[in-house]
C-alpha cells in the first residue's frame, strides 16, 4: 500500500528536522573544540617560548654549569613601569661583562611612590631574541608577584648565567651584547579592586614568560 502524500511530507519534514539537529550538534562540538583550543593555546604558547627561547623568553635553571665559555659578553639591564602602577624601578648596575657559564647576581631597586600598599607583576624578555634560549635564571623576583607598602623601597636580586653552549650556536656568533628587560605591571583587576573596596591591600593575580 502506498503512503499518503501527507504522510510522506511528514516523514520528509522529520528527516530534515533530525538532520538539522545533527548539524547543530556537530557545529556546537566544533565550536567547543575551537574554544577549548583557544584557551589551551595560551599556556601551550608559553611552554613553547620557555622551551625554545622564542621571542626572547629566558630559561629557568636549578643549578649552574661547571664549564666556562671563552667569550665575554656584555649583559645590559633595562627596567620599566607600565602606566597604572605608581612605582619607580631601576637596575642598580646598568651593565656587566660575563663569560658563559659564570653566575652573576644583579639587584634591581623598586620604590612605591603611592600612599597605599600596591603589588606588581614583572614581564621580561631578552634581546636579541635568539639569546633567550641561552639565558638561564636561577633566582628572580619575576617568578612571583611583588608587594610594596606605602613609599617602601625594596631591592630584588636576579641570579643568572649564560649557557656555555651558546658558543656553538651560529646565530650567537656575532652577538656581543644581550639586554635583559623588565616591565612591571599592576595585576589584572587591581584598579577595580582598589576602587570597589578602598582597601590598602590588593590581591595578586600571578602570571610569567
Amino acid at each position: 500500500m502506498n503512503a499518503k502524500p501527507s504522510q510522506n511530507k511528514a516523514s520528509g519534514a522529520q528527516r530534515k528536522t533530525a538532520a538539522a539537529h545533527r548539524t547543530a550538534a556537530a557545529l556546537a562540538v566544533v565550536a567547543g573544540l575551537m574554544l577549548g583550543a583557544s584557551f589551551a593555546a595560551v599556556p601551550l604558547y608559553r611552554l613553547f617560548c620557555a622551551a625554545t627561547g622564542y621571542g626572547g623568553t629566558t630559561q629557568s635553571a636549578s643549578s649552574a654549569p661547571n664549564e666556562r665559555g671563552a667569550r665575554k659578553i656584555a649583559v645590559r639591564f633595562d627596567a620599566n613601569v607600565a602606566p597604572g602602577l605608581a612605582w619607580r624601578f631601576e637596575p642598580e648596575t646598568p651593565e656587566i661583562l660575563l663569560r658563559p657559564g659564570e653566575t652573576a647576581t644583579v639587584f634591581f631597586r623598586a620604590v612605591n611612590l603611592s600612599d597605599r600598599a600596591t603589588e606588581g607583576v614583572a614581564r621580561f624578555n631578552v634581546a636579541p631574541d635568539q639569546a633567550g634560549a641561552w639565558f638561564d635564571k636561577l633566582k628572580c623576583f619575576c617568578f612571583d608577584g611583588q608587594k610594596l607598602g606605602p613609599h617602601e623601597t625594596a631591592e630584588w636580586p636576579v641570579v643568572f648565567f649564560l649557557d656555555p653552549k651558546l658558543e656553538q650556536d651560529e646565530t650567537m656568533a656575532a652577538v656581543d651584547a644581550i639586554t635583559l628587560s623588565y616591565t612591571f605591571f599592576a595585576p589584572p583587576g587591581a584598579k577595580k579592586n582598589a576602587e570597589t573596596t578602598g582597601a590598602a591591600d590588593i590581591a595578586v593575580i600571578p602570571g610569567k614568560s
